[in-house]
C-alpha cells in the first residue's frame, strides 16, 4: 500500500551545512521521499529514484516557476525541458566542443595554473582554497565566458553570492540581498561587452549566445550567464579542492595515483562522487505519481540530493571512503538525463589532467597542514572552503 511523504523536524539546518551525511543516510532508509523542515523541501536521497526522476522529465520538471533559481538569476535553460532546454544548450554548445576544448581552452587553463602554482612555489605552505582553486576556476569562466578582466575574486564572489541565493532555502534576507546585488552587477558585466561578441564572433560564451541562430535574447542571456557562473564556477573549484584533500587523506592512493597517471580520471570521478560539488537542484512533480511506493501530489517541490545519492550503500560499496581503486560505475556528480552538466569535459581536463596533476608534480611532499584541519562545508552546493597544505621549498 502507497503511503504520503513523511516529515522530519528535528534536524538543525547547520547540521546540514557541516556534515549532511548522517542526515542523508537517515532519509534513505526512512522513505524515497522526505520533507525537511529546517529546508522547507522534499528530499530525495537514492540513487536509483532519482535516476528514474531524471529520466522522466514529462513527471518530474525542471521548469519550475518557484525555483530560487529563477528568483536569483532569472529563466534559465536549466530550468526548463524539452525543446526549450535543448535551445539553450544548443546556443552555447559551441564553446564547449571537444575540438574546441583541446584547441583554445586547454593551452589557456595550462598557462593559468602554472602562473598560479609559480607563484606558490615561492613559499612552503598556503591555503589551496584561496590560491590556487578559487583563482584557477574565476580566471578560467572569466576567460570562457568572455568577460572583460577584472580581479578574479570579483567573479568568485557573485559566484558565491548567487549560489547561497539559490540555496537559501532558510530564507535569509541578507543572503537574498547579496545574490540579487550580484545578479545586477553580473548584468553590467554582459552589457559593457556584448556589442564587442557580436561584431567579432569567438569561441567565447557569450559570443555563442549573441551569435546563435536565432541569437539568445538578452534576458536568457543574461540568466544563462549566472547559472554558469554559479555552477562553472563552484564546481571546478571544488572538485579541484576535495580531490586533493581525497589524495591527502590516502598517502597510500596518493603514491598509487603519483606512479600511474592513467589513473587520474578515475580519481577524479571518485573525488566528485565523495563530496558532490552540486549537491542538490530541484524539480516539480508535474502529476500525481508513485516513487518507489510513496505518493508524491501533483505541484510538489522536490529537491534531487545526488550528494546523497553518491553515497547510497546499496550503490557504492563502503559509500563514505575515498577509493581510487573502486570499480567503475556511473555517479551522479555531474547530473543526468537531458539536464547532464554541459561543463562536465572542461572540468574534467581541468581538473584531472591539468591543475591537480600539475600541482603535486610541482611542490614537493605535498602533505596537509598539520596544526590546521581543512574544513568542508554545505550541502546543496558542497566542498572544502579552507584546504591548507604543506611542502617542501
Amino acid at each position: 500500500m502507497a503511503s504520503t511523504v513523511p516529515v522530519v523536524t528535528d534536524i538543525a539546518y547547520q547540521d546540514l551545512l557541516d556534515d549532511p551525511y548522517p542526515i542523508f543516510r537517515r532519509l534513505r532508509e526512512l522513505a524515497p521521499a522526505v520533507y525537511v523542515e529546517p529546508a522547507k523541501l522534499t528530499l530525495v536521497t537514492r540513487f536509483d529514484d532519482i535516476t528514474r526522476i531524471e529520466r522522466d522529465p514529462a513527471t518530474y520538471s525542471a521548469d519550475n516557476p518557484a525555483s530560487l533559481v529563477n528568483k536569483v538569476m532569472g529563466p534559465t535553460f536549466m530550468r526548463k525541458d524539452g525543446a526549450e532546454h535543448a535551445i539553450g544548450r544548443k546556443a552555447i554548445e559551441p564553446s564547449f566542443r571537444p575540438a574546441t576544448i583541446k584547441e583554445h581552452w586547454a593551452p589557456q587553463f595550462t598557462a593559468i595554473a602554472e602562473q598560479l602554482i609559480d607563484n606558490l612555489s615561492v613559499a612552503d605552505s598556503a591555503d589551496l582554497f584561496s590560491t590556487l582553486a578559487a583563482p584557477m576556476a574565476s580566471l578560467s569562466l572569466m576567460a570562457m565566458i568572455g568577460f572583460r578582466e577584472m580581479p578574479w575574486q570579483t567573479l568568485a564572489e557573485w559566484s558565491q553570492a548567487l549560489i547561497d541565493g539559490a540555496g537559501n532555502y532558510a530564507a535569509d534576507a541578507e543572503i537574498e540581498r547579496k545574490a540579487m546585488q550580484a545578479s545586477a552587477d553580473v548584468d553590467a558585466a554582459i552589457d559593457a561587452v556584448l556589442e564587442d561578441h557580436r561584431s567579432h564572433p569567438n569561441p567565447s560564451i557569450l559570443s555563442s549566445m549573441v551569435n546563435a541562430d536565432p541569437p539568445m535574447p538578452i534576458d536568457g542571456i543574461r540568466a544563462n550567464i549566472k547559472v554558469i557562473i554559479g555552477g562553472g564556477l563552484n564546481e571546478p573549484r571544488d572538485a579541484i579542492l576535495t580531490l586533493v584533500l581525497g589524495l591527502l587523506e590516502n598517502p597510500a592512493q596518493k603514491a598509487d595515483v603519483l606512479a600511474r597517471p592513467e589513473l587520474w580520471p578515475a580519481a577524479l570521478e571518485e573525488a566528485v562522487r565523495w563530496i558532490s560539488p552540486i549537491g542538490m537542484y530541484p524539480r516539480r512533480v508535474t502529476r500525481d505519481v508513485e516513487l518507489s511506493g510513496t505518493v508524491l501530489p501533483e505541484g510538489l517541490q522536490i529537491g534531487l540530493c545526488v550528494g546523497a545519492a553518491n553515497r547510497d550503500g546499496n550503490r557504492f560499496a563502503a559509500p563514505d571512503r575515498f577509493d581510487v581503486t573502486r570499480p567503475k560505475q556511473s555517479h551522479l556528480a555531474f547530473g543526468a538525463g537531458p539536464h547532464f552538466c554541459a561543463g562536465t569535459w572542461v572540468s574534467r581536463l581541468t581538473v584531472g589532467k591539468i591543475v591537480v596533476p600539475m600541482l603535486f608534480d610541482r611542490l614537493r611532499n605535498l602533505r596537509l597542514h598539520e596544526e590546521t584541519p581543512p574544513v568542508v562545508r554545505g550541502w546543496v552546493f558542497r566542498g572544502p572552503v579552507s584546504l591548507p597544505v604543506r611542502w617542501d621549498a
